[in-house]
C-alpha cells in the first residue's frame, strides 16, 4: 500500500511557488483527504543560482528536464512554466514517460488540447487542467463533473480580469482607457505588454477551452470572433449606463442543431443581470442548462494563490485516481462533430452609434438602411453631435443576424449622411 505520492513541479514563478507553500502548509489537510503524503520530490527551474523565498531544499531543484521525467519514483507532473515555449514538449514528454500531468497552461490547452487529450488517453494518464480558466473559480471540474448530465446551451463570462478592472475603474471612477490602464499595470493585474488581455486573445483561448467542454466538440481558437477593449470609444460607458447597460469584456458561447458560436468582444450587458455587477479583477461565468437552468460561478480569476488552489485541487483529483488505480481511465473524446455557425445563423440584438449629417431627411435615409437589411429597430434617439452641422443618432435594434449587423455596418459607412460609425456592441440578453 502506498504511504506516498512524489510530485514533479515544473516552473516556480508565481503559480509555481503558490503550488508549493499551499503543499507545504496544508500537507496535514492533503493527508487527511487521501490518506497519503504527498511531496514535491523535484523542480524544475531555469536559474539554479536564483534566490528563493520557499521552504523546499535547495536539493529538490534542478534545470534538467530529463532528471524528472527518468524518476521512476515521481507519478505525477505539475506544469506552470507558463507560456508557449517548450511547454507543449514538457507535457508531451511526461504523459509519453506514464506520468499524469496537472497544467495550468491556457495558452497550451487552447491550441494543443485535444491533442493533449487524446495523447494522454492513449497513455492511460490523467490530465487535469482546471486552473487554465478562471483562477480560483471550479468552472471546468464543475461542467466535466457537477453538470456532466445537463445540456449545456450557451455560457456568457468575464474571463480576463486585467478587462474588466480597466472597464469598472472607466465607469466608476471616470478613469480614461489609458489610466484604468496605467493602475491596472501598477498593481500587477496588467503585464508590462497587455495587448493580450486588451486585444481579447487571452479570453479567447479560455474561451476555446469552455466551449469545447461545455459542448463536447473540438473548438479551435480560429472559431472565436474576437474584437479588442480599443474598439470603446469615449462617452460609450456613459451612454450604456443611460439605457441600463455594462459594457463589459464578455466572451460567449453558443450551440444549438445550426452549430456552434463563439465570440469574445465588449458587449452592453442590463445592469440587471448578474455579470454587470462582477467588478475589478474578478471573473464569473454563467451558464445555461437545459435541466439546471441558469448557474453563475463566480470568483477570483488570477494571482498566485488562487490559481495555486486551482492547480492543488487538481492534485488531489490526480492523486485519487492513483490511489484507485483510476488514472487514466477517463475518455475525452469529442461527442459532437465541429460545425460553426454562419454569420446568418448567430442572432443578438445590436446598439450602433452613428455621427451623421445634421439635415434634413437623414433619420428617414438611415431607418431605410436597416429596413432593406430586414433589421428592425427598438430604440432610435438623437443627440447634439459636437458642431451644430452634425448629430449623434443611436439605434438599438431587436435580434437579428449578425451579417444584418455587418450588412447594416456596410451601408452606414457608405452613406453620403454618415460622417463615421462611431461605435457598435452587441446586447446581450434577452428583450424585454
Amino acid at each position: 500500500m502506498r504511504k506516498e505520492i512524489q510530485v514533479g513541479l515544473l516552473g516556480f514563478g508565481t503559480v509555481g511557488s503558490g503550488v508549493a507553500k499551499i503543499m507545504i502548509d496544508h500537507q496535514q489537510d492533503l493527508q487527511h483527504k487521501l490518506g497519503v503524503e504527498v511531496n514535491i520530490k523535484k523542480v524544475l527551474v531555469r536559474n539554479l543560482t536564483k534566490k528563493r523565498e520557499t521552504d523546499l531544499p535547495i536539493e529538490v531543484f534542478t534545470d534538467n528536464l530529463d532528471e524528472i521525467l527518468n524518476d521512476s519514483s515521481i507519478d505525477l507532473i505539475i506544469e506552470v512554466m507558463g507560456g508557449m515555449n517548450g511547454t507543449k514538449e514538457a507535457i508531451e514528454a511526461s504523459l509519453r514517460a506514464g506520468k499524469g500531468v496537472v497544467t495550468a497552461n491556457k495558452d497550451v490547452m487552447a491550441v494543443y488540447g485535444p491533442e493533449l487529450l487524446r495523447l494522454a488517453d492513449a497513455n492511460k494518464c490523467d490530465l487535469f487542467y482546471e486552473a487554465s480558466v478562471g483562477g480560483g473559480i471550479p468552472l471546468i471540474r464543475t461542467m466535466e463533473d457537477g453538470l456532466a448530465s445537463d445540456r449545456i446551451s450557451s455560457l456568457t463570462g468575464i474571463v480576463n480580469g486585467t478587462t474588466n478592472f480597466i472597464l469598472t475603474k472607466m465607469k466608476q471612477e471616470n478613469m480614461s482607457y489609458e489610466e484604468a490602464l496605467a493602475q491596472a499595470t501598477e498593481l500587477g493585474f496588467a503585464e508590462a505588454d497587455p495587448s493580450a488581455d486588451v486585444d481579447g486573445i487571452d479570453a479567447a483561448r479560455k474561451m476555446v477551452i469552455l466551449a469545447s467542454l461545455a459542448f463536447s466538440t473540438e473548438v479551435q481558437l480560429d472559431d472565436v470572433f474576437v474584437r479588442g477593449m480599443k474598439e470603446i470609444q469615449d462617452g460609450d460607458v456613459e451612454l450604456a449606463e443611460s439605457f441600463g447597460y455594462t459594457v463589459k469584456m464578455a466572451g460567449h458561447a453558443e450551440k444549438d442543431e445550426e452549430g456552434i458560436a463563439v465570440s469574445v468582444e465588449p458587449v452592453f450587458i442590463p445592469n440587471s443581470h448578474p455579470l454587470a455587477s462582477v467588478h475589478n479583477e474578478y471573473n464569473a461565468v454563467y451558464i445555461y442548462g437545459a435541466a439546471v437552468g441558469e448557474t453563475m460561478l463566480y470568483g477570483p480569476g488570477a494571482g498566485s494563490l488562487p490559481t495555486a488552489t486551482s492547480v492543488t485541487g487538481d492534485v488531489v483529483a490526480a492523486c485519487r485516481n492513483l490511489l484507485l488505480g483510476m488514472n487514466g481511465k477517463r475518455s475525452h473524446s469529442p461527442q459532437h462533430e465541429r460545425k460553426v455557425k454562419d454569420d446568418d445563423k448567430r442572432f443578438s440584438r445590436y446598439f450602433h452609434r452613428i455621427l451623421v449629417k445634421d439635415e434634413v431627411g437623414v433619420l428617414t435615409q438611415l431607418t431605410a438602411i436597416y429596413s432593406r437589411q430586414g433589421a428592425s429597430l427598438a430604440t432610435v434617439i438623437q443627440h447634439p453631435g459636437k458642431s451644430e452641422r452634425d448629430a449623434e443618432v443611436i439605434f438599438i435594434t431587436h435580434r437579428m443576424s449578425r451579417q444584418q449587423h455587418l450588412d447594416v455596418l456596410k451601408e452606414l459607412e457608405e452613406a453620403d449622411a454618415v460622417i463615421d460609425v462611431l461605435s457598435h456592441y452587441r446586447v446581450e440578453g434577452d428583450e424585454k
